[in-house]
């Protein structure tokens, strides 16, 4: 989900409402279904998007701190 990504405020919502219900799986803004371990990892994923966002930078420009799982189609 991570890595090679723009990360748009819809991402961040999207991955803010996953971890208030608890759900695991995450539709990102381009329509992929990301579905990660736990909610540790939803957590982690939320600070990188939240810090791409906050930058106005993409996560593919710099070599990314945390990288998970992709279990899109």
């Amino acid at each position: 989900m991570l890595s090679g990504m723009a990360f748009t405020t819809q991402d961040l919502s999207a991955i803010d409402s996953a971890i208030a219900s608890g759900e695991l799986t995450v539709r990102t803004a381009d329509g992929k279904m990301v579905t990660l371990r736990s909610v540790s990892e939803l957590l982690q994923a939320r600070q990188v998007i939240h810090g791409a966002v906050a930058s106005g930078s993409t996560a593919g420009s710099v070599y990314p701190r945390y990288q998970l799982a992709d279990f899109s189609d």
